[in-house]
């Protein structure tokens, strides 16, 4: 019986080798490659950070941070390149959840499934 370390090894390798990383890489390297564009990414990413860890500790976000937030995402939007990444990490973020649902499966079976626990066992 192979090593459950092996086979993750061999799903890192998947992953790397699937199409939609090769192009969320190149896309993330074209974006970073533009000065303007990745200055732009880099401040989008780091206001959803603040606004995440915010929400996290339990802080209340502003309706001036909210404002913010809603015109840096136009702005982003707007952005082709960035857009496109966003786009790409949207369908790597999807694979992941898909990945994580088969990777906990045997869990699952095992003491059910959270979101299950309303229905009578």
């Amino acid at each position: 019986m192979s090593n459950v370390y092996d086979v993750a090894y061999e799903l890192e390798k998947a992953v790397r080798e699937s199409d939609d990383y090769k192009n969320l890489k190149k896309l993330y390297d074209e974006v970073n490659a533009d000065e303007s564009a990745k200055r732009l990414f880099d401040n989008f990413r780091n206001m959803q950070l603040e606004l995440q860890q915010k929400q996290m500790t339990g802080q209340e976000i502003s309706e001036e941070e909210v404002q913010k937030a809603q015109q840096t995402v136009a702005i982003i939007q707007q952005h082709e390149a960035i857009s496109k990444l966003m786009e790409a990490e949207q369908r790597m973020s999807v694979l992941v959840q898909e990945l994580n649902k088969v990777i906990m499966k045997p869990l699952e079976e095992l003491y059910g499934n959270p979101e299950d626990s309303n229905s009578v066992q």
